[in-house]
């Protein structure tokens, strides 16, 4: 029973199922944000929701049973619980707020498309390159406020009047948002200011965040590459497998072939000759 269940949540019918019942429940969810869309069809989508909600529970639980312990060793299964447990959270009450939440069920479309797992996967292996180029940009980022609050806290205060403040004007510059109009107010009381700017721009746009995308790019490809490697491998433990069996089964019928005394040629080999036994054989020399 746990075998067919398990092959009958693997079909690609039962995972466009899912797929559509997510869609259409975070389309629900969408259209409850809308007064007009809850005064005509409240109750209608309040059906939706709650139906989508008892079928995701029932396909945990059929998980849970199909896949026994290896269940808890999936992450994108513990993803799944996790948000299913968010959603039968209480609502009522101070908790109210949890209902934004329900939303998180169109998450689930990560897990059941596989080109999205991907993405994700390849993002979560660029993490550790990340930390690096983060901690470089903080740095660039912290040493451009210091010398922004000291040159210019006086000519822009609204920008660049103390240490947080600068730190987030130059976030948002960094950006691409409104930093011209930054730089132009500064350079109206300091034309040079534009080297400060540019070479800022330069640093954090053209060159940080450009390793960011390179980080990104070189996990997707490693990503994309796996997949041939791992069918490559899936393939030739099968091909060994059958081998295997093969030789397994060769020997097992020499086995079972009986043999003939003084080495001589079998009734089968008798047979498949159509000489009688004896024949070919050399005579024995005479004395």
């Amino acid at each position: 029973m746990r075998e067919r269940l398990r092959a009958a949540l693997e079909t690609p019918r039962f995972q466009h199922l899912i797929t559509a019942i997510i869609v259409i429940n975070a389309v629900t969810l969408g259209l409850e944000t809308s007064a007009t869309a809850v005064e005509r069809y409240g109750t209608a989508l309040t059906v939706v929701d709650h139906l989508a909600l008892y079928i995701f529970v029932a396909e945990l639980g059929v998980k849970i049973y199909a896949q026994g312990r290896y269940f808890f060793r999936n992450p994108w299964n513990l993803f799944d619980a996790a948000i299913v447990a968010v959603s039968l959270l209480p609502t009522a009450g101070g908790l109210s707020v949890l209902r934004a939440l329900r939303i998180l069920r169109a998450l689930r479309l990560i897990s059941v498309v596989p080109s999205l797992r991907r993405v994700v996967t390849a993002l979560l292996a660029a993490v550790p390159g990340m930390t690096s180029i983060v901690l470089l940009l903080g740095l660039v980022l912290y040493v451009a406020a210091v010398m922004g609050t000291k040159l210019y806290h006086e000519t822009a205060p609204e920008y660049f009047g103390d240490l947080p403040t600068s730190l987030f004007t130059l976030f948002q510059m960094m950006t691409g948002d409104a930093w011209s109009d930054i730089a132009r107010e500064v350079m109206s009381r300091h034309p040079w200011a534009w080297v400060f700017f540019v070479v800022f721009m330069l640093v954090c746009t053209f060159v940080v965040l450009n390793l960011f995308i390179a980080v990104v790019v070189s996990a997707m490809e490693e990503e994309n590459a796996e997949g041939p490697a791992q069918a490559t491998e899936k393939l030739g433990a099968a091909l060994l497998a059958e081998l295997a069996e093969l030789r397994a089964e060769v020997r097992e019928l020499r086995d079972r072939v009986p043999a003939v005394p003084g080495g001589g040629p079998s009734a089968r080999d008798t047979r498949d000759t159509g000489l009688p036994a004896g024949a070919g054989r050399r005579p024995p020399a005479l004395d």
